[in-house]
């Protein structure tokens, strides 16, 4: 149960509070009755009725980050690992054994995200109705599943088969496990954590090159040899990982057996404050707030920011060992392995300095633009060059600027809805479009366009340049829309509409701003 010393009303300051108790058990229950279901921890501007110490929510949200992160992120590893090993099976062998020519390769690649863009929307909605603490484990364990089953197939058709499996189950990883943190922290907040996950899509280059790489040094493992004992290992250990999350995940506060009371108290009233007229924090779902959380304007356009976004990202995970071999044709495959690892660590560091500015000023927009300067650079130096140190140094720019555009993305469509539903049905849109990107990446490189690969630079500088267009435009918009929403009148505009159907107005809400 909160204190009055650590929560405060907004009107009355703590330096002026009496000592009466009576007075104390008032405040108490304002802080219930922002926590609790059936009544709005915001007024009608969005402005919320309590006031939070800052201590207290900093240890709370330390132990939230103890009990929750380190486990998706672990999922989130092994699901990008099993999904981005393929380019590392192509080195060692995979065509020859499977007996594919020409464009197959890409064509396995695209099966993959045909199921993933479809299962998006569905994945995530069931995510919802579920519950994160079940659904996500039970993704995890079906996609170690199918990556394991990838270790015995014998033909294109079969890995086409495995791989289509492969994206139904790993399609609601991203937008599920974001939309599992949107319950735990508040808007600026959140962007920080989805990079904490999202940083292992680079690690997972980097620590599947260097994995794959000791894997490969092996003769076999019982009767599994080559490029199929990449992924045995990667998908048995993917299904532990997974079981052990069944035991570990919770669906929310209210059911962490490691939180007090008080803490539970704390952590949905923070995360209720910033929700406009909300009376509960998970809510039921409806038509009108899933429709309006994919009918909306900068949820939509930050999808189509993504899309592009992906295209270079997803690019570089099926591509970069390819791209290194054309850098280096002579080097032997394990040392080709390695030299894929670098430009991911560099990535990985900066998936996380971005959002943490972002979190610091509460600001995402601004951010988006600046990463697509950097991505373009890299493909200028790849498109401009045959140097084999200057193209090298090309992957590390585009890997400092476009694997941070994940968290950023997400985090943004997240604080551009208000209810539960809208934000499960926003995290998916984002997805389901930013990956129609990685459909595009497959093909984006294809054998007859090597080594120099003009067309697929081509088209990722092309991709990047129009990012910068698209986020720039997004930021004014939103900023003189929300100088329009100052000169309502919200109190008239609210005037005949029921509770329930203020809660379900979203981004329609004259009182809603957007968030920068």
């Amino acid at each position: 149960m909160a204190t009055p010393e650590k929560i405060s009303t907004n009107s009355e300051k703590r330096d002026t509070l009496p000592e009466s108790s009576g007075f104390e058990q008032r405040i108490e229950k304002d802080v219930h009755l922002a926590a609790e279901e059936g009544y709005a921890a915001t007024d009608s501007h969005g402005v919320p009725i309590v006031e939070f110490d800052r201590l207290a929510e900093r240890r709370l949200r330390n132990k939230i980050d103890i009990m929750v992160v380190p486990t998706v992120s672990l999922l989130y590893l092994f699901c990008f690992i099993d999904r981005s090993n393929i380019g590392n099976a192509r080195l060692a062998g995979l065509e020859a054994d499977l007996g594919m020519t020409g464009n197959d390769y890409n064509v396995l690649l695209s099966i993959f995200f045909v199921s993933y863009i479809v299962m998006e929307v569905p994945s995530n909605l069931a995510c919802k109705r579920i519950g994160p603490g079940w659904f996500l484990p039970f993704l995890g364990f079906g996609f170690g599943v199918a990556s394991l089953a990838m270790a015995f197939v014998r033909d294109l058709p079969a890995a086409c088969g495995v791989r289509f499996l492969l994206g139904m189950f790993e399609s609601g990883m991203m937008p599920g496990i974001s939309y599992y943190l949107s319950r735990w922290y508040r808007r600026s907040e959140l962007v920080f954590r989805i990079s904490l996950f999202l940083v292992m899509a680079p690690l997972a280059g980097a620590f599947g090159g260097l994995l794959a790489s000791g894997i490969l040094s092996l003769s076999s493992i019982g009767s599994v040899r080559a490029w199929r004992m990449v992924f045995l290992v990667e998908g048995i250990i993917t299904m532990g990982l997974s079981l052990i999350a069944f035991a570990t995940l919770t669906d929310r506060p209210e059911t962490a057996r490691w939180l007090t009371q008080e803490e539970k108290t704390l952590a949905v009233a923070r995360v209720k404050s910033e929700r406009l007229d909300q009376t509960a924090v998970i809510d039921k779902a409806n038509g009108r707030r899933l429709w309006l959380g994919f009918w909306n304007p900068v949820v939509l356009a930050t999808a189509f920011i993504f899309l592009l976004n992906n295209i270079t990202v997803q690019g570089l995970a099926f591509f970069t060992p390819t791209i290194v071999s054309s850098i280096y044709p002579t080097y032997s495959t394990v040392q080709k392995q390695l030299y894929t690892v670098p430009p991911y660590v560099v990535g990985a560091v900066f998936e996380v300095v971005f959002p943490l500015l972002s979190w610091r000023t509460d600001k995402r927009q601004i951010f988006i633009v600046f990463t697509a300067p950097l991505t373009m650079m890299g493909y200028i130096m790849f498109l401009a060059s045959t140097d084999t140190k200057v193209r090298y140094a090309a992957t590390f720019f585009t890997a400092i600027s476009c694997f941070a555009v994940g968290a950023l993305s997400n985090a943004q469509v997240a604080a551009q809805v208000i209810s539960d539903s809208a934000r499960s049905m926003s995290l998916a849109t984002n997805m389901m479009l930013g990956n129609v990107g990685g459909l595009v990446a497959t093909w984006s490189y294809l054998s007859w366009d090597g080594p120099d690969y003009p067309i697929g630079n081509g088209l990722n500088l092309a991709a990047s340049s129009t990012l910068l267009l698209v986020a720039t435009a997004v930021l004014l918009w939103m900023n003189a829309d929300n100088k329009r929403r100052d000169t309502l009148d919200v109190a008239k505009e609210l005037e005949g509409f029921t509770q329930a159907e203020i809660e379900s107005l979203e981004w329609k809400h004259p009182g809603w701003r957007w968030k920068p």
